[in-house]
């Protein structure tokens, strides 16, 4: 198999979007309604994300029956690209407008479409994934939540880890096993609809080391989950969940997540560009935009329908490298800046301190180069 990266060129569009996005921006800015700092994926504010939606700037590729906006990938692709860059608090939606409501569209029941993308697309309901398990990370295949066929549903047993919201979102897609795995761990797979407001539910709180609680665990025991939740067919799960992957890996926050740092270099620089500095600036650029033209063409082979799970792995592996890379690279720069600014200073502060998640998240690059591995045929 080989890797497919056709160019693509951003439609007029999609740049006349990107003017009318930073245009909010600014608006959203002036009203101080927020202010950048931090991890965007840290940010949660249900207010901004209604915002989003009235402007209908959530769900906003699907079709207008399920209350999208029938708009482009490429689209798509440049409203995120500017909300990680200016550090918008889209924590609230993330997970439902990029993978849970995909999933949906694509595999859900038509009853799951109505009930749930429109309001999702009006920044109503936001989602969890239910994926991860204290022994389960990267290697999703070894998941022991299980859940077993009752009378009218389902009821799960087990225990997620790294929950992101799960105390303020509505719902999580929850991985579980539902048949014995066969001659091998993939099959007998199956995702439920979980709503994390049911009483019996347990979340419990996992503070990170920024003092914020975003994650959580997730107890069930015994929990009823009714077959109308079931997403998909019965054992079709590890099937659902690679192509749900392939929405987190190949996104813009792959080379936005050190924008902020990278903008409080450039400022700090100006007044005495050494050539240390355009150098690592240069090579830094370079990576970026090679990276940028990698995930356009990943949104371009989406909305032409195909599922591009393996350059979607490939692009998170040489965007973790890069991600940590330039936090190095920035860092040593310090002692070349005449005065570094107090922004580059807690940029730089809050990068090296959220840094270690982002290697981890959508899975890490041992489990991604074992992925692209086997797309090469060498496993």
């Amino acid at each position: 198999m080989n890797f497919r990266f056709p160019v693509f060129d951003l439609p007029a569009e999609a740049e006349a979007l990107r003017i009318e996005v930073r245009e909010f921006i600014a608006g959203e800015q002036r009203a101080g309604l927020w202010r950048r700092g931090g991890d965007f994926a840290t940010h949660y504010d249900p207010a901004f994300s209604q915002r989003l939606g009235a402007r209908g700037w959530l769900g906003m590729t699907w079709p207008r029956q399920y209350g999208g906006h029938e708009r482009s990938m490429l689209e798509r692709l440049v409203l995120t690209e500017e909300l990680i860059a200016a550090n918008a608090p889209i924590a609230a939606h993330w997970i439902a407008d990029r993978q849970s409501g995909p999933l949906l569209l694509r595999y859900g029941s038509e009853a799951q479409r109505r009930e749930f993308l429109p309001r999702i697309a009006r920044g109503e309901i936001f989602f969890s994934i239910g994926m991860s398990e204290p022994d389960s990370g990267s290697d999703l295949a070894s998941v022991r939540t299980r859940a077993t066929k009752v009378d009218g549903g389902w009821r799960i047993n087990g225990q997620k880890v790294w929950t992101t919201f799960a105390h303020l979102n509505h719902y999580a897609i929850v991985l579980a096993r539902t048949g014995d795995a066969g001659e091998s761990r993939h099959e007998g797979l199956s995702q439920f609809i979980v709503d994390l407001k049911a009483g019996d539910l347990k979340v419990r709180p996992i503070v990170n080391m920024a003092g914020q609680r975003e994650f959580n665990e997730v107890i069930f025991t015994d929990n009823l989950v009714p077959d109308e939740r079931l997403v998909g067919e019965p054992g079709n799960g590890w099937r659902q969940v690679t192509s749900e992957l392939a929405y987190e890996r190949s996104g813009p926050e792959r080379y936005l997540s050190c924008i902020r740092l990278v903008e409080a270099t450039l400022q700090c620089a100006r007044s005495n560009p050494t050539p240390r500095i355009r150098e690592a600036l240069g090579r830094m650029s370079a990576k970026l935009m090679a990276l940028r033209s990698m995930s356009i063409s990943v949104a371009a082979l989406l909305q032409n329908g195909e599922m591009p799970n393996l350059e979607a792995a490939l692009i998170k592996d040489l965007g973790n490298a890069f991600e940590r890379e330039q936090i190095g690279v920035f860092r040593g720069l310090r002692t070349e800046l005449d005065q570094p600014s107090a922004e580059y200073l807690a940029a730089l502060a809050e990068t090296t301190l959220y840094a270690p998640s982002w290697t981890l998240r959508g899975g890490t690059r041992e489990i991604l180069r074992g992925i692209v591995a086997r797309g090469l045929g060498l496993r």
